[in-house]
């Protein structure tokens, strides 16, 4: 039987326990301790045994949870929405810390996150209600034109490319590359954090110069026409539209590298935390 921080949990109007199985008995044995300090108040104690028991188990999902609910309990709520990224990171399905993530991402003022958090919990699940009522108290966002997307294009430049094989040239730290319906070519500049587009006639232009670039990897697009980046240097994931707007998708995810869209969802690895995100777009 698992001891969840239920009193916290009420208080905090969370009403969700979250059960995992740690790997460590030491790690079990902290937990306990955690719990323990809880019950008599002494929760900075308590948060430093659920601490320990992560560093023993870094997928300890339990003491995530608990030490997420005693921060937003004690109205740290930057921190608890750091803790419950860390649970979504190694366990997507878990509607409970998505409603958190979401919740806690409507009181520090990123609605857009939190809809985002929010929009992943199905129908099927205990959180769905909750979540919907919670989505529908946030106001719709105010449209704006980007400012700082940049689409200059360049000189035509004389194409080697033959309808079979050739190269395109003059592209600083190639790394991601897709392509649009078009059959347009759009390569990723880790070095310049930049985009580049390649037309099917040779033509080569700057596609993107934005300061949400940063560190491009890969690149995949879907079947509207968006394109997603995994930003290694800024441990995230921009979508850019089919129009240029960019926009951050993923957060948090440590050192993201290669990515793959299936069936509507996209597959992010990430090699900080030896790890695949599962995002359901």
């Amino acid at each position: 039987m698992k001891k969840i921080v239920a009193a916290l949990l009420v208080t905090a109007c969370t009403g969700f326990a979250v059960l995992a199985e740690p790997a460590s008995n030491q790690a079990k044995l902290e937990y306990n301790r955690g719990y323990d300090f809880y019950k008599i108040g002494q929760y900075d104690r308590s948060m430093a045994a659920f601490r320990r028991a992560i560093e023993l188990d870094p997928n300890y999902v339990d003491a995530y949870y608990n030490l997420g609910s005693i921060l937003e309990y004690l109205h740290q709520d930057d921190a608890a929405l750091a803790v419950f990224k860390q649970i979504i990171v190694r366990k997507p399905d878990d509607y409970e810390a998505l409603y958190k993530a979401g919740n806690l991402s409507i009181k520090l003022g990123q609605n857009d996150k939190a809809k985002s958090y929010l929009e992943l919990i199905p129908a099927n699940s205990s959180a769905y209600s909750k979540a919907q009522a919670l989505i529908s108290t946030i106001p719709a966002p105010v449209v704006k034109e980007p400012e700082s997307v940049q689409i200059e294009e360049e000189p035509i430049l004389p194409s080697n490319i033959s309808h079979t094989n050739g190269m395109y040239n003059n592209i600083p730290s190639p790394t991601g590359i897709t392509t649009d319906s078009q059959g347009n070519v759009y390569i990723a500049s880790f070095s310049d954090n930049m985009i580049y587009k390649v037309t099917p006639d040779g033509r080569q232009m700057i596609y993107i110069k934005d300061k949400k670039i940063d560190g491009p990897i890969a690149m995949v697009s879907d079947a509207n026409g968006n394109i997603y980046v995994s930003n290694y240097n800024s441990n995230n994931v921009v979508k850019i539209t089919s129009s240029g707007l960019i926009s951050v998708l993923i957060n948090n995810v440590e050192k993201p590298y290669g990515m793959n869209i299936t069936d509507g969802m996209l597959f992010v690895s990430s090699q900080g935390s030896n790890s695949v995100l599962r995002y359901k777009l």
